[in-house]
């Protein structure tokens, strides 16, 4: 029951998800971004102490609400703390009606082929095990693409799908995330390419298989739009890929029947130094500005 409540909630709801998962070498850029420096913490126990606390900071502002926020996505490390008591997706979706997910990639294996493929994840299923003991609905992981290296591309969304089959056979719903880089030479060329490798690997889904797809915003508006209107795809969701937020929200704006998933650029601005109410000023800013170029 209550994952045909996330699962109609993110098909019909209005808003965007929050992608609230830097992990591992990403943590330090973001509480660098946040106004903490790296002396303020010594071992990877405090760093992850301080990025909590931005987070459950931005989950508990009154303005992180459903109306404009879908989902959050969270690392393994927040899904077992806890946010004003509870754990942290149960507080999202018990107090906020707000969906939860959950990153599972280990980080990227070396480039080869001009792609990153994800690391082996041979504890997956323990992973996507402890994820079921809390409310979280689905979950994410990332792969990135440099060229139109037709092998590399296939070889990134072969992987992304076995490993969402794995995760739909747990019952929760994946996030397939084949990331164009935004500074890639010939980056709407391995979009062409990505794109039907995509199509050919959802027709290959049985009939009551989904899937959503997290993608960088394209080059030719509304390149996606087929991917938006499939059958088997639940959401078609666009990462900012380090696209300032203001230019982020102008891309999708172009995009219609896409929503943001954005990091970088939803939290830009916020500092630990902020007062309360600055903070609430900003992340609200944020919110709405996102919010609206989801909504088009």
């Amino acid at each position: 029951m209550e994952y045909d409540n996330q699962l109609q909630r993110i098909k019909d709801g209005s808003g965007f998800i929050a992608a609230l998962d830097q992990s591992g070498g990403s943590t330090p850029k973001a509480l660098e971004n946040y106004g903490v420096s790296g002396n303020e913490y010594d071992n990877d126990e405090a760093m992850f102490d301080l990025v909590h606390e931005m987070r459950a900071r931005i989950m508990t502002c009154d303005c992180f609400d459903n109306e404009r926020v879908l989902g959050a996505i969270l690392f393994e490390d927040t899904m077992e703390r806890d946010v004003n008591g509870k754990p942290a997706a149960n507080y999202l979706w018990e107090d906020k009606q707000i969906v939860p997910f959950l990153k599972v990639d280990k980080g990227l294996a070396e480039q080869m082929s001009g792609v990153q493929v994800m690391k082996p994840m041979p504890n997956l299923d323990l992973l996507l095990d402890k994820a079921k003991n809390y409310p979280v609905f689905g979950t994410k992981m990332r792969s990135v693409i440099y060229e139109p290296n037709v092998d590399g591309i296939e070889l990134v969304v072969q992987q992304q799908f076995d490993v969402a089959k794995q995760i739909i056979s747990k019952g929760l719903m994946p996030i397939v995330e084949p990331e164009v880089n935004i500074d890639s030479a010939q980056k709407h060329e391995c979009e062409v390419l990505l794109k039907a490798d995509i199509l050919r690997n959802l027709e290959r889904l049985g009939d009551d298989q989904q899937v959503m797809l997290k993608l960088t915003l394209p080059e030719e508006a509304g390149f996606y739009q087929e991917l938006v209107d499939h059958p088997k795809v639940l959401k078609v969701v666009a990462l900012s890929g380090g696209y300032s937020r203001t230019d982020a929200c102008a891309k999708l704006k172009q995009n219609p029947g896409m929503i943001a998933s954005f990091s970088r650029a939803f939290t830009e601005g916020l500092s630990k130094q902020q007062s309360d109410e600055e903070f609430a000023d900003t992340i609200n800013t944020s919110i709405e500005e996102i919010y609206q170029a989801s909504k088009v």
